[in-house]
C-alpha cells in the first residue's frame, strides 16, 4: 500500500525512473500476427510524462525480459538512452544503469507490476506498482499508482516525481503562456 509521505520523501531525491515494459508501458497485452510480427500498444500520455521528465534533467531507462523491435522504436521516439531487452536478471541491468548514471539506490525509481520485477524494487529508493499490479509486487511498492499499466500510470508516476522535487508549477505555467 502506498505510503506517499514517505514516497514523495524519496521522489525528491530520484535522479533516474527505470521501467518495465510489459504492464507497465503496456497494457500487458501482446498482439502476434502470423508474419512474427509483434504489437503493443503505447499511451500517449505515458510518452509525455516521459518527456517530462527527460526535460526536467530526470533520465528514464527501460528494462524488459522480452525484445521487440516496437520497444526499441518507442525508446528511441522517447528519447530513452537505456533500453535493456532480454534482460532475464533485472538487477544486472539495474546495476548497469546506476553507474552508467552516476547514481545510487538512493536516486533511483523503478516502477514495475510482476513478480520479476521485485528484486529490483526491493533496492530502488521508491519503488513504484501499476494499480493492475501483482499482489506480491504491491507488497515491496512505497507508491501504487491510481492507474492501470499502460492507461496512464507512468505519467502519474512522472507528476508524482515532478511533484515532489516541486518542478510541476513551472511546467504548468510553461503551458499557460500566451
Amino acid at each position: 500500500m502506498s505510503d506517499l509521505k514517505e514516497a514523495a520523501e524519496r521522489a525528491r531525491r530520484v535522479g533516474a525512473l527505470i521501467l518495465d515494459v510489459d504492464g507497465v508501458l503496456t497494457d500487458g497485452g501482446i498482439i502476434l500476427d502470423g508474419n512474427e510480427n509483434e504489437y503493443k500498444k503505447f499511451n500517449v500520455r505515458d510518452g509525455h510524462g516521459i518527456k517530462l521528465l527527460l526535460n526536467a534533467g530526470i533520465q528514464v531507462a527501460v528494462v524488459t525480459g522480452r525484445y521487440s523491435k516496437v520497444v526499441a522504436r518507442r525508446a528511441a521516439e522517447l528519447g530513452i538512452a537505456h533500453v535493456y531487452q532480454r534482460c532475464h536478471m533485472k538487477t544486472v541491468a539495474y546495476d548497469d544503469i546506476l553507474e552508467k548514471l552516476g547514481i545510487s539506490d538512493s536516486e533511483a525509481a523503478y516502477m514495475g507490476d510482476d513478480i520479476v520485477d521485485i528484486p529490483v524494487m526491493r533496492r530502488a529508493a521508491l519503488p513504484i506498482a501499476v494499480a493492475d499490479a501483482d499482489t506480491e509486487v504491491m507488497r515491496y511498492a512505497l507508491y501504487v499508482t491510481n492507474t492501470a499499466g499502460g492507461k496512464g500510470a507512468v505519467r502519474e508516476a512522472a507528476e508524482f516525481i515532478l511533484k515532489a522535487k516541486g518542478l510541476w508549477n513551472d511546467i504548468l505555467r510553461a503551458y499557460n503562456q500566451d
